[in-house]
């Protein structure tokens, strides 16, 4: 098992780097085929904006948009020309509203999405679309990479976030060919449940499968000793300098994370690790 397919997407030559080198790096490992997506979005809220707007400044919008998108393209050529990697590149333009349609349809076929971080002074709203369309619409993994994480095609050091749930389950299998590459792999259960299937043995079936597949697994148990799940996972991460992290995304209602938080949100606002993540 390995990833062939990859996609990141660009809408800002600011932010692309860090996720556009890792998807390279990653591509060049595997031997797999990297397509990037280049999107101009227009970022006029559609409901409220057209109604009264003059066609010359609808077209000066979408012109702007076709600007970034040409930018974006002239972007990442540099960066994929001077790599070594199988690759291809679209360009587009969307607005808001359909900008997660275009990335799910796009996303459904390739085994390994790799995007930037969606939350942070230079992103936009867009950032947030993109990440949550491919998990949810496109049904693929996604690899979130913050600003300044290390450039390297394999992470050595992983940390999974067990929990029991399906969206964990789903993540652990597919970081499977990361894991297996890896040196090592902690597997961290917090507070686990008293009279749960699992009390007697934390981790331990999931330990035994990775196990079978050649994974050099290892199982912490910590107490939730901070207010959020992903401070301690944080945490844990830097204790362990781990290179990345394997968790389950939105157990909960992305409304419901959106307005009171929770561990997906927060882990992708503060990690400063990629993030592995699946639903």
């Amino acid at each position: 098992m390995a990833y062939k397919s990859l996609l990141t997407v660009v809408t800002d030559t600011k932010i692309a780097k860090p996720a556009l080198e890792k998807a390279i790096a990653i591509a060049g490992a595997e031997d797999a085929h990297l397509d990037v997506l280049c999107i101009g979005v227009d970022r006029t809220q559609t409901g409220y904006y057209y109604a009264g707007a003059s066609a010359v400044f609808q077209q000066d919008v979408i012109e702007k948009a076709k600007e970034e998108a040409a930018e974006a393209e002239a972007y990442t050529s540099g960066l994929l020309e001077n790599s070594n990697v199988k690759w291809s590149l679209d360009k587009a333009v969307a607005q808001l509203a359909g900008l997660g349609r275009l990335v799910a349809h796009r996303a459904r076929f390739n085994d390994l999405i790799v995007l930037p971080r969606p939350y942070g002074k230079s992103c936009g709203q867009e950032q947030e679309i993109i990440v949550e369309s491919a998990l949810f619409e496109g049904h693929v993994p996604t690899l979130v990479v913050p600003p300044k994480a290390k450039v390297t095609a394999n992470a050595d050091r992983i940390i999974v976030a067990w929990n029991e749930s399906s969206e964990s389950m789903s993540a652990v299998r597919a970081a499977l060919p990361a894991l297996i590459a890896a040196d090592s792999v902690n597997i961290v259960v917090i507070d686990p449940p008293q009279h749960g299937p699992d009390r007697s043995d934390p981790g331990g079936a999931l330990s035994q499968m990775l196990v079978r597949h050649g994974v050099k697994a290892e199982i912490t148990v910590l107490a939730k000793t901070m207010p959020r799940v992903s401070d301690v996972l944080l945490r844990h991460a830097r204790d362990m300098d781990a290179d990345m992290l394997v968790m389950g995304a939105y157990g909960h209602s992305r409304f419901r994370e959106a307005i009171l938080g929770g561990a997906t949100r927060n882990m992708l606002e503060n990690a400063n690790v990629p993030v592995l993540m699946a639903h």
